[in-house]
C-alpha cells in the first residue's frame, strides 16, 4: 500500500494546515505528515522497517546522555518548509519534548533517522533532508533499503540552508560511524534485506 495525499487549499496558512492535521481523525496506525505543505497519510511501516529502526535505537541508547530520549512517533514542525514530519527515530533532549501535546519544533533534535519505504523513498531522500537541514538538525541518518545501487546507509551532517553534506555511506553489511556526541559505530550486518 502506498501513501495517500490529502489536498489542501494552497492559500491556507501554516496554522490552518497544522490545525487540520491535529483535528482530523486519521486511520489508526497510519503515519500522517505534512510534507512541503501536503498532508501525506502512510500505512504503518513493514516489520523489516521496524526491525532496522529498533536495531539502531538499541545501539543509540548505549551512548546518549541520560537526559536525552529516542522517540519513534515524535512529530516535528518545520514551518519554513511547510513540514510536520514524523521520522522513524528522533534523538533529542527529553526536556525539549514536552512543550506541546501534538508536536515539537524540529530544532530540538540532535539526530533524525529515516528508514525508506518503497512507496515514498523520495520523501526520505529529498524533501525531508531539506527540511531537517533547514531546521539545523546536526545529523540525519538515512537507511535506504531501496537505493538504486543496493541497500545503503548514509550519514549527513553540517547543514547549510536546506542542504546537508554527506559524511559517510555504507552498504548494508558494512559499519557506519556516527561522530561526537555519539561516537558510535552502527553495524548494518543485521539489517534485514527485502
Amino acid at each position: 500500500m502506498s501513501a495517500l495525499t490529502v489536498s489542501q487549499d494552497p492559500d491556507q496558512s501554516w496554522d490552518d494546515l497544522v490545525r487540520f492535521w491535529e483535528e482530523m481523525e486519521w486511520p489508526e496506525g497510519s503515519k500522517v505528515e505534512i510534507i512541503e505543505g501536503i498532508i501525506t497519510v502512510s500505512p504503518a511501516p513493514a516489520p523489516r522497517h521496524n526491525v532496522i529502526a529498533e536495531l539502531i535505537q538499541r545501539r543509540l541508547y548505549s551512548v546518549i546522555p541520560g537526559d536525552w530520549g529516542i522517540y519513534q512517533t515524535l512529530a516535528m514542525a518545520v514551518p519554513s518548509r511547510l513540514g510536520m514530519l514524523v521520522p522513524d527515530l528522533v534523538v533529542a533532549p527529553r526536556s525539549q519534548c514536552v512543550e506541546s501535546d501534538t508536536h515539537v519544533s524540529a530544532v530540538v533534535a540532535e539526530l533524525v533517522v529515516e528508514v525508506t519505504s518503497k512507496s515514498n523513498a523520495r520523501h526520505d531522500r529529498i524533501s525531508k533532508p531539506a527540511a531537517y537541514a533547514t531546521a539545523g538538525i546536526p545529523f540525519y541518518l538515512l537507511v535506504d533499503r531501496w537505493a538504486p545501487d543496493g541497500p545503503a546507509t548514509t550519514l549527513y551532517g553540517e547543514p547549510r540552508g536546506d542542504v546537508y553534506r554527506p559524511l559517510a555511506t555504507a552498504k548494508f553489511g558494512e559499519p557506519i560511524k556516527l561522530p561526537a556526541p555519539f561516537d558510535l559505530v552502527i553495524d548494518t550486518d543485521d539489517f534485514p534485506l527485502d
